[in-house]
């Protein structure tokens, strides 16, 4: 998977709370097992109307919006059913960042799994987000992963906590597989002795 290290890019407020995985990408999505293409289901019952047209008022349709790169969210987002497909829809959309007080328990896993970084704060940090992030097209967000802070377009920083496993796990781009061949050498000393001690196995 791809490494992160430092995200810039624009924030989009999503200040709602209890975002479930079925909102995130609805379950007519999940007849794929392929992680593109899930960007045009993300919110889709939120970002178009009942005629297939944009919903103007949600703000990934809004023009400051549509290249974000990062989620300012509500409490509790991700909860609800398990679906892989949530973070790919988000990640295929361009969304690498979501950060929200609390999240769904199996999409946090799931998303740093798929190189994605949720951070959790404060609601009165999150607030603070949510403001800059009202600026539109200036509400332009540094995530840096090394230092663990997040610059605001005022200059401000805020210092966030992560898993040291995640944040190497990030660092590297280091999914399941990826952790699995770093042994790769152990792995193949261990095959090879074995064969020479059991041969008939």
């Amino acid at each position: 998977m791809d490494k992160f290290t430092t995200l810039t890019g624009v924030a989009a407020p999503l200040p709602l709370v209890n975002v479930d995985t079925d909102l995130i990408i609805p379950k007519q999505y999940l007849k794929t097992i392929e992680r593109t293409g899930l960007g045009k289901g993300l919110f889709s019952e939120r970002r178009f109307n009942e005629d297939g047209s944009e919903n103007p008022d949600f703000v990934l349709n809004k023009p400051a919006y549509r290249n974000a790169k990062i989620l300012i969210a509500g409490d509790n987002f991700g909860c609800g059913s398990s679906r892989e497909h949530a973070p790919w829809a988000l990640q295929d959309f361009g969304i690498r960042c979501v950060i929200a007080p609390s999240f769904g328990d199996i999409f946090f896993n799931n998303s740093f799994k798929n190189g994605m970084l949720l951070i959790k704060l404060p609601q009165e940090e999150i607030d603070k987000l949510l403001d800059d992030a009202s600026r539109g097209a200036n509400a332009t967000i540094t995530v840096d992963l090394e230092s663990q802070t997040i610059s605001g377009p005022d200059g401000g920083a805020i210092q966030f906590d992560v898993d040291p496993f995640r944040k190497h796990c990030l660092l590297n781009g280091l999914d399941d597989i990826g952790l699995t061949l770093e042994k790769e050498a152990k792995i193949g000393g261990f095959e090879t002795r074995e064969a020479e001690q059991r041969p008939w196995l």
